[in-house]
């Protein structure tokens, strides 16, 4: 049996469809940086997905360099960022907002969710603190939806966090790397362009969700800072060949492909979950999307030791480990019978 990898969801190519596209316009010859007909059709087809027409719409390279260049753009430079604090530009993008001027506020979190309250709070004992002028000013909300965790947020959630945000003027970021599986989740209460008309920005990730790379970032009212496509090159997430990812956004956003990949992915992550669950093994959270957290006994680890990959994500007393697989767009319900094939003699596979 070849190794089988649940490590994350963006360790294979491209969609085929996508690569269909991108062989057959392969010879074409258009102008660079997203000034070609495919970008133009691609940021109308997001327009009118979000329901937003006045919508700006740029696409980057990569989800750090997205995060830090909104971010940065959308900042002056004493200004912090709140956000959980399993938040992906706390923990993995290795200081890149601080890199860019911009201290990163890590709030505790549940499920990996930032609750309003907690932003409320801290807003409110920051500003009664008489030495807040010496300090880096709260200036934005950042959330992940879904969540580094694989949860999401509701429309109450959601709500309640713009509530704060506009209390203290603040703009609410949304991360959207995984954006295809968490609207794609039976478990959402929210649409797309509901989503957008609650926050100041957000992306629609590429990389994990069909792409070979690539995030589309919406300003969703014609809100993008003052001269947001120069500072996105000074990042370094601007694509020369910009036909490229407006090709790739063209497809993902036609015919409602992007939902679609993201529901696959959703109903095998169900599907690895219930499995799992029969064989007895318990979950670390409650996660509707391709994102599972499974806790797995040493005899499993055993079991699947060389012949499934995996990430661990806290190691345990006794041997056992907190545990994530990942679905993606091209995992297949072969893949996920293997898997609990394996799992479900443990003991027998391990002799």
């Amino acid at each position: 049996m070849a190794t089988l990898s649940f490590t994350c969801d963006y360790c294979e190519g491209a969609h085929p469809e996508v690569l269909k596209r991108l062989a057959e316009t392969n010879m074409e010859q258009h102008q660079g940086y997203g000034d070609d007909p495919y970008t133009r059709s691609a940021v109308q087809r997001i327009r009118q997905a979000t329901g937003c027409p006045e919508a700006e719409v740029f696409l980057t390279v990569g989800g750090t360099q997205t995060n830090a260049t909104v971010i940065d753009a959308m900042l002056p430079h004493y200004e912090a960022v709140l956000c959980a604090d399993t938040g992906h530009i706390a923990v993995h993008e290795s200081g890149a907002v601080e890199l860019a001027g911009h201290k990163v506020i890590a709030l505790p979190a549940t499920a990996g969710k930032l609750n309003a309250t907690t932003v409320q709070d801290y807003l409110q004992a920051f500003y009664a603190d008489p030495t807040w002028p010496h300090m880096a000013h709260p200036g934005m909300v950042y959330i992940s939806f879904p969540t580094e965790y694989g949860t999401i947020y509701s429309r109450a959630e959601l709500d309640a966090m713009v509530q704060v945000c506009r209390c203290y003027n603040m703009p609410l970021y949304i991360d959207g790397a995984r954006m295809a599986y968490g609207l794609a989740t039976p478990a959402a209460d929210i649409t797309l362009p509901e989503l957008a008309a609650r926050c100041d920005a957000f992306y629609l990730g590429g990389t994990k969700c069909g792409a070979l790379c690539g995030e589309a970032v919406v300003f969703p009212r014609g809100n993008a800072p003052k001269n947001f496509f120069t500072i996105v090159k000074q990042h370094g997430a601007l694509l020369a060949k910009g036909r490229l990812l407006g090709l790739q956004f063209d497809t993902l956003m036609a015919d409602g492909l992007y939902l679609s990949l993201g529901r696959h992915a959703d109903e095998l992550a169900a599907m690895l979950r219930r499995g799992m669950e029969q064989l007895g093994i318990e979950f670390y959270i409650d996660s509707p999307t391709n994102q599972q957290f499974p806790i797995l006994e040493p005899r499993h680890r055993q079991a699947l030791e060389g012949r499934v990959l995996y990430e661990v994500w806290q190691e345990l007393p006794g041997g056992r480990a907190v545990t994530r697989f990942a679905t993606s767009w091209a995992t297949t319900a072969d893949a996920v019978q293997q898997l609990l094939s394996l799992l479900s003699n443990p003991a027998a596979e391990a002799r």
